[in-house]
């Protein structure tokens, strides 16, 4: 930056090196105003284009008088690096001018009914607020292909947020080689370092890719009318962001329809026990109160005969309030088992594993990463529903160690029938049923465990952790380190 003093009343023409450029801002403002440079006797500017209305030209900032210190509340600082990303092009000129005030007042910040207080605080929610929105709103498309892949986003901010914004995506998306792309500004990383370039237009980004319609088909399944509300959705996704959101021509769709939805919903909510739950007990457990027959299902030789004997199972006390008992399903000669934790609501009802919300991720999930479900075994290491009551709603519960432990020994049979080349364990609960021992998933997710037998468990997260996170990006994360295992699942197949 440069300044150039004229005569008495002249003003000081200061060159930013660029919209954000905050040391350069910080720099001229601590010899301004040492110097007793008053806040209209400074015009500010950035690049080359150095403003000539009240003659002020480029030349040198006056030196610094000797042991002069400016002593500025650490708070402003903090936040006028925020503040500085502002669109508004007065903003270095407004923050000088608090800069100036606060020699007098270092209490200023804090008088909430101060006119430059008030606009500072609203500028400040701007520029965090568009940086939130950016975290929600940025959508990644796939160019080229794997292993050489780039993912590129285009997003229009209201503010100069890029650069501020990049650390997050650096952290999100860490194993990603990707690109957003803003009309200020780029930025790129590569894996391993970030790069700022200059803006772009919305004709750069590309047109969709191929998992657009796997996305849109996700968004239409996460969709819940019952919980939707118009205003407070348009208030956090204003529709000036739609035409950058692949779902956003979903959306008037979705809310016309919004009100028969969520009443079908409402009807279909297997919630609680459906009416033929009695019969369909009846049905597979005609002795209820018979001895229990520990050793059933030890001669059978197929998948089909076991499944029977597991209908009357009574190995531990989960077979009293289940609807049934749900069993694996898949080919007996499948090379992989996909092993979860137990039965949900909807498969309590329908008889089948991963049927439910968790189920329809894993299936999209797996179609995403080129498995076909229908060459691969699904069961679960407790095959009954374990689910504590609250109103008429039946709220699944964890099964505990002696639980697991009791249903092993349908899930040994499963395995010696099958005779997998790979287990894949989803969740802590499926880890701890084969390995014998609780297991750290965080820790060890995506290794590969091989038991004493010599059987292979590659160890992952369940589906239905993707769908308790609230946040939409941190959940897209999840999504994607969800599928990146799935792909390498994948490739332990074809070994």
């Amino acid at each position: 930056m440069t300044a150039a003093l004229h005569s008495e009343r002249a003003s000081f023409g200061v060159r930013l090196a660029s919209e954000i450029d905050f040391a350069g801002w910080r720099n001229a403002a601590r010899a301004l105003a040492l110097n007793g440079i008053a806040p209209d006797r400074v015009v500010w500017t950035v690049g080359e284009a150095v403003a000539d209305l009240l003659g002020a030209r480029g030349g040198e900032l006056p030196a610094v008088p000797n042991g002069a210190t400016l002593n500025v509340p650490r708070d402003f600082i903090e936040r006028s690096e925020t503040v500085i990303c502002h669109s508004n092009p007065q903003r270095f000129g407004f923050l000088y001018r608090l800069l100036w005030r606060l020699q007098a007042d270092r209490n200023l910040l804090g008088i909430a009914s101060d006119v430059d207080v008030r606009r500072f605080e609203a500028m400040e929610k701007a520029v965090r607020r568009d940086m939130h929105k950016m975290h929600a709103f940025v959508r990644f498309r796939q160019v080229g292909e794997e292993p050489e892949a780039r993912y590129v986003a285009w997003f229009e901010p209201d503010h100069f947020i890029l650069e501020r914004n990049a650390a997050f995506f650096v952290r999100r998306f860490t194993g990603m080689r990707w690109t957003i792309l803003t009309p200020h500004a780029s930025a790129s990383w590569d894996g391993e370092r970030l790069l700022i370039g200059p803006g772009a237009s919305r004709q750069d980004a590309p047109a969709e890719d191929a998992a657009e319609e796997l996305w849109l088909t996700y968004f239409r399944n996460i969709f819940n009318p019952a919980r939707l509300k118009v205003k407070a959705m348009q208030a956090e996704m204003p529709k000036k962001y739609w035409h950058n959101l692949p779902e956003a021509e979903l959306i008037p769709t979705l809310i016309a329809g919004a009100e028969t939805s969520a009443r079908e919903m409402i009807e279909k909510m297997p919630t609680v026990p459906a009416p033929h739950h009695a019969k369909i007990q009846a049905k597979h457990w005609p002795a209820r109160n018979m001895p229990a027959a520990p050793d059933d299902g030890a001669d059978a030789t197929s998948i089909p005969e076991l499944r029977t004997a597991a209908n009357a199972c009574r190995r531990c006390p989960l077979w009293r309030d289940a609807t049934q008992t749900v069993f694996g399903e898949g080919p007996e000669d499948g090379k992989v088992i996909f092993v979860g934790e137990q039965p949900g609501d909807q498969e309590d009802l329908a008889g089948k594993p991963f049927v439910g919300p968790a189920g329809k991720v894993f299936d999209a999930i797996l179609e995403e990463a080129e498995i076909d479900r229908q060459k691969v075994y699904v069961t679960n290491a407790v095959k009954h529903f374990k689910f504590e009551p609250r109103g008429k709603r039946r709220i699944h519960s964890k099964p505990n160690a002696g639980e697991i432990q009791a249903c092993r020994w349908w899930l040994d049979k499963e395995l010696a029938l099958v005779k997998p080349d790979l287990v894949v364990a989803l969740g802590a609960t499926a880890a701890q049923s084969l390995l014998g021992k609780p297991v750290p998933i965080t820790k060890m997710r995506g290794k590969v465990v091989e038991r004493e037998d010599g059987l292979k468990v590659f160890l992952t997260i369940h589906p239905s952790f993707i769908l308790r996170i609230r946040e939409n990006d941190e959940k897209e994360a999840e999504r994607d380190r969800f599928r990146a295992d799935m792909r390498a699942v994948r490739e332990l197949m074809a070994a």
